[in-house]
């Protein structure tokens, strides 16, 4: 796949990868985000590279998500039933499962993901909730997932981190583009152009 979107997560992948790397020694038990510290917000982040490997495993009969907007309207906690607590627990277990060296575990897992999808083509995978999805247009939303948790993790840390600039305009995109799909595409125009201000709290996903 030479694609725009994989590109993009080509960049977001390898500037997670950076930033891991950057992170201070003891800085593992820190907190994080939430209810997880800072080695389970890591490892959380890392699944959005664990999973492209393992949906491409799959196949899915139908194509039920045809846009990564559409992945965050459909593909939720909330409208698939799943308790937020297990997603919370997922993260924790991805954390331990980075083991005594984190930066060398996510540097296996960049080279695994960006080598899977890059020898994978199109193909209809099936992610959480049994929903079918193309492999572009599920990658965007693991572009979105890394450079916006890559945020996260720099704050937790108190360390500097700038996202690569294609994967940062990429998500910036994705996330107007799910305002709109949401209906909150006014508010946000308003807001990024100095004319309102959003309510504190105010989420797209």
């Amino acid at each position: 796949m030479t694609t725009a979107a994989y590109q993009q997560f080509v960049s977001a992948a390898d500037g997670f990868a950076r930033l891991v790397a950057e992170l201070p020694a003891g800085c593992w038990d820190a907190p994080g985000l939430g209810e997880w510290d800072l080695r389970a917000l890591v490892g959380h982040t890392s699944r959005s590279l664990i999973t492209v490997s393992t949906y491409l495993g799959t196949t899915a009969a139908n194509e039920d998500v045809r846009t990564p907007a559409e992945y965050y309207r459909q593909v939720t906690p909330e409208a698939l039933g799943i308790d937020p607590a297990a997603v919370a627990e997922r993260g924790r277990q991805a954390g331990r499962d980075l083991g005594d060296d984190p930066v060398a575990t996510v540097d296996r897992l960049v080279e695994r993901a960006l080598a899977d999808a890059a020898a994978a083509g199109d193909p209809l995978i099936e992610v959480i909730g049994g929903m079918g999805i193309r492999l572009s247009t599920y990658l965007p939303t693991r572009t979105f997932e890394l450079v916006v948790h890559g945020l996260d993790i720099a704050r937790a840390a108190g360390v500097p981190y700038a996202p690569p600039p294609d994967a940062l305009a990429a998500a910036v995109d994705l996330a107007a583009q799910v305002a709109v799909a949401s209906g909150h595409g006014p508010a946000v125009l308003l807001a990024l152009t100095g004319r309102a201000s959003l309510p504190t709290g105010f989420s797209i996903v």
